[in-house]
């Protein structure tokens, strides 16, 4: 028997809403911050990782792409994808390009850069983006931080798409950077004198 869907089931849509918006507006793009601070909270809070679990969007997208619409090959990933040093160094990978993009966006709040419309895909790709920014009442750099987390939001979607068609449809939780913090934060709250594992820590 079905088990009835919960809620938190169609959370998919808010992801795949929250591309499309960027698509057409790119200051939208700001919302995915909420991607980065919930999963931590929980995570502090909790001690568990529900967000990964339960909430994550993207994940449900990839379930629902590879699974239900059959566009994965279903494959195990492989060992090395799995393996601690894959996984710290993928979060290490990441943390210095985040910050490169905050470096980005303070040169141009500072006046000592300019406002750069365009999304960068894997890191390296510069994709014209104009059209979804026409100014507004921020400073510029408010735009630039949009665009700069627009184009992390995006190049982790395509690696998430990439590796459920290659492998099983939710291939990308494996090394996500969130997930990987998350995991780091949950053991330690968890290993800390007096506290108890909540729920579902992995």
């Amino acid at each position: 028997m079905n088990q009835k869907k919960k809620w938190y089931d169609y959370l998919w849509i808010v992801s795949l809403t929250y591309l499309i918006l960027g698509f057409f507006n790119i200051l939208f793009a700001w919302l995915g911050l909420l991607c980065f601070f919930i999963p931590l909270l929980i995570a502090i809070i909790k001690g568990n990782k529900a967000y990964c679990n339960k909430y994550c969007g993207r994940g449900q997208l990839f379930s629902l792409l590879g699974g239900r619409f059959g566009l994965s090959r279903k494959k195990d990933i492989p060992a090395w994808m799995r393996s601690a040093w894959f996984r710290y160094g993928f979060l290490t990978f990441f943390f210095v390009m985040f910050f490169l993009m905050l470096w980005n966006t303070w040169l141009v709040f500072a006046g000592a850069g300019s406002l750069n419309t365009v999304v960068t895909l894997l890191w390296t790709f510069k994709l014209p983006w104009r059209w979804a920014y026409h100014g507004s009442l921020f400073s510029d750099g408010v735009a630039q931080f949009a665009f700069g987390f627009y184009s992390v939001m995006l190049t982790s979607t395509v690696l998430g798409l990439f590796t459920m068609i290659l492998f099983k449809p939710r291939s990308w939780c494996v090394y996500c950077p969130m997930g990987t913090m998350t995991q780091l934060i949950c053991r330690a709250r968890n290993a800390a004198p007096g506290q108890k594992p909540e729920g579902n820590g992995q």
